[in-house]
């Protein structure tokens, strides 16, 4: 359970920078900070993917590398949702590393255009909310598959 979590406590510390504080300083410091967070959420329902996986003996150990990792999950869960969650947070990973630019600080319309390899991205208010709402919905979703409700 410490994976889920670590998991939910770092969606709880997005959804106050989310819905606090990027609300009142609109600063895209508080957009990067939302991204790192929701790259720890991911992260952490990875872990717990691949822990359950080893504990069921589908796979022998879990490797410290992080593209290795998001193979794994992929390989052994073979769920369209799965592969989604695991390409979203690659997506997320290369836009914590991008180079990026500012507009707007201070004001409704904050963006952060981020330049990744895909082209050049503008993360606003709006499209850090869809995010959030998404990596909480794989949460959600990763609970789902490691914790079954038995009814």
């Amino acid at each position: 359970m410490d994976f889920l979590q670590e998991s939910r406590e770092d969606l709880k510390r997005a959804d106050h920078l989310l819905y606090v504080s990027l609300k009142y300083t609109r600063t895209v410091d508080v957009i990067r900070s939302i991204v790192m967070r929701l790259i720890s959420s991911i992260g952490y329902s990875i872990e717990l993917l691949l822990k359950n996986a080893k504990d069921k003996k589908k796979i022998k150990e879990i490797p410290p590398q992080t593209g290795l990792k998001c193979e794994i999950v992929k390989k052994v869960y073979n769920d369209p949702k799965i592969t989604e969650m695991v390409e979203f947070y690659l997506l997320l990973r290369k836009i914590s590393k991008a180079e990026y630019k500012k507009t707007n600080e201070y004001r409704r319309h904050v963006t952060m255009i981020a330049t990744i390899d895909k082209g050049i991205l503008d993360i606003n208010m709006d499209l850090i909310k869809e995010f959030y709402q998404k990596t909480n919905e794989y949460v959600d979703y990763v609970e789902s598959i490691t914790y079954p409700k038995k009814e």
